[in-house]
């Protein structure tokens, strides 16, 4: 401890540069443990010189600060430090020692080189539920507006120096737990929603269409947008089943029910590779069938015939659950569920947990 907060002078920023590489080093290396990452978060000051740092005009520097940072804030604490930080540091001068008001900067200025750093600690930040609604009251005081971000988010090529910003799609799907932020993604009249669909099926990066699956799942989780979401203006349903989809051929009649996107599919049609993201792509199914509207459109558009075939081909329990969850809703008739709204059934707590065992037994059978 003492060693540490020892070095923490020569992280100043008007160090010799020689002499902050070499502190900034050792720092970094103890960010690669747990206990090094606990005793770093005794040292408010020296959390405080990183921020700082990753501002730093030398490059070296603040590529070294940032990852330091984004290790750091893979822990909940850390977090939750840099959190407090950016709420009550104010700026001094040279350096802004609010995080996600850097972060957000950087992100959107197409010549930075951390970019995609800043996209990760935004992504570690915005993790932890209970961070959630203080991270955006400071994003919506950076100065950038959601259109904005949404729109560096969804451009081609947004920066000049080769980052991609994928990570932004996990920081949408944490944000998205909030209904403040889902009521930005599904308002009407701002056509938020349909410009992320298309990254359900982006093949270049799993980190990008990973968060944009887990943002569907929590707007899907407001029954009250349910009919607009399957709506032929949003069209969710056609995003979320494509990728579970794979190269069989149905009769006529069960493809001219089918989603147009779903019709005549080719033979080099792949499945989502990804088990979690398929995962969350049938859980959101479920979310969608809560209602008996919602479940009706999804008996109209053969939901069930997409599932049926899925379900020969998936391996993992936990998948084959998920899925079964959506089928045997969506087999039954409405007499049968007998309810207009599922989620307004109150289950007591010991058929909960019963249900809840029945499931990790299936889970866990050979």
């Amino acid at each position: 401890m003492e060693s540490l907060q020892e070095i923490c002078q020569y992280l100043k920023p008007n160090i010799r540069l020689d002499l902050k590489t070499i502190a900034l080093e050792h720092v970094l290396s103890i960010t690669g443990t747990t206990e090094g990452r606990e005793l770093l978060l005794k040292l408010p000051d020296l959390l405080t010189q990183l921020i700082a740092l990753i501002q730093d005009s030398s490059t070296a520097i603040s590529k070294d600060a940032a990852l330091a940072i984004i290790n750091i804030t893979a822990d909940e604490g850390g977090s939750n430090a840099f959190l407090l930080i950016s709420e009550t540091e104010p700026k001094d001068g040279k350096y802004n020692y609010n995080l996600i008001h850097v972060c957000i900067r950087f992100i959107m200025d197409k010549e930075c080189i951390l970019a995609d750093p800043c996209c990760m600690i935004l992504s570690n930040m915005t993790r932890p539920l209970h961070l959630v609604d203080r991270i955006i009251t400071l994003i919506e005081k950076s100065g950038y507006s959601w259109d904005k971000i949404v729109a560096a988010f969804t451009a081609k090529q947004y920066n000049n120096t080769g980052a991609k910003l994928h990570y932004l799609g996990p920081v949408f799907s944490n944000l998205s737990q909030s209904s403040h932020v889902r009521r930005y993604l599904m308002d009407k009249n701002r056509s938020v929603i349909q410009r992320l669909l298309p990254f359900t099926e982006y093949e270049d990066s799993l980190v990008r269409r990973g968060g944009i699956v887990g943002t569907l799942k929590n707007c899907c989780f407001d029954v009250e947008n349910h009919e607009w979401l399957l709506s032929p203006e949003v069209d969710i349903l056609s995003y979320l089943l494509l990728p579970l989809a794979g190269p069989e051929e149905f009769d006529d009649e069960d493809n001219d029910k089918l989603p147009i996107s779903l019709q005549y599919l080719p033979e080099t049609k792949q499945r989502e590779p990804d088990l979690d993201i398929r995962i969350i792509l049938l859980e959101a199914l479920t979310q969608l069938c809560a209602t008996r509207k919602g479940r009706e459109i999804l008996r109209t558009k053969n939901t069930y015939v997409i599932l049926r075939e899925y379900h020969k081909w998936e391996q993992d329990k936990t998948a084959l659950l998920s899925c079964e969850n959506v089928v045997d809703i969506l087999i039954r008739t409405e007499e049968e569920i007998g309810l207009d709204n599922l989620k307004n059934v109150e289950i007591p707590i010991e058929y909960t947990e019963k249900f809840h065992k029945m499931d990790q037994d299936f889970i866990n059978s050979t």
